[in-house]
């Protein structure tokens, strides 16, 4: 389901433009309002099925979204899962090509560039030997992955160049993606 969002002030692309410039103000004027801690909470179900709740704290206080987000994901059938959802490297996927969209949709609009569509394909290569437990001391996880945008806008293809690679270099989660991000697992029983 798709929401629509109330958009105030003057809209193009359907971002709040003044509302993106003021928040850009603001966070200028006092930059730790700039970080943001994300949090979800995960709990397993059965099998490969496991349930995310999503959340979001930003200085130190707890905010939630309007609407709650429960999001499930599980393995296809290939990987012994049920397929009822999508797998995590599927949500992956999705979350680097919907992030490069974002950003590149936000910079478009406080460029004044309007956006008549986008479409875009992503794809990942990924050898599943080492979350079978079968390819040691070789880490897990995508050996390459590639994404492609058709972007039909009223800017030069120049522009257009120039907005993609700003939103290459400006995604959270492509940066995630593409450098080493210090993560930190924890175990600790019930």
């Amino acid at each position: 389901m798709t929401r629509q969002r109330k958009v105030t002030g003057r809209a193009l692309n359907g971002v709040d433009v003044e509302k993106l410039k003021s928040t850009q103000r603001e966070i200028q004027a006092a930059p730790s309002q700039a970080r943001l801690t994300f949090r979800v909470s995960n709990r397993w179900l059965t099998g490969g099925l496991n349930r995310t709740t999503v959340g979001r704290c930003g200085d130190g206080e707890a905010q939630m979204h309007e609407t709650a987000f429960v999001i499930d994901s599980s393995e296809p059938s290939q990987m012994a899962g049920d397929g009822v959802a999508p797998s995590p490297v599927d949500y992956l996927l999705h979350a680097l090509v919907a992030c490069l969209t974002t950003t590149f949709v936000y910079h478009a609009s406080m460029q004044g560039v309007r956006v008549r569509a986008i479409e875009s394909q992503v794809e990942g290569v990924l050898d599943v030997r080492s979350f079978l437990g079968l390819r040691e001391n070789v880490p897990g996880g995508f050996e390459a992955v590639s994404v492609r945008f058709r972007v039909a806008a009223d800017c030069p293809e120049e522009t257009l160049l120039e907005l993609m690679d700003a939103a290459r270099r400006r995604s959270p989660v492509a940066n995630f993606v593409v450098r080493a991000v210090p993560t930190s697992v924890v175990c600790e029983s019930m």
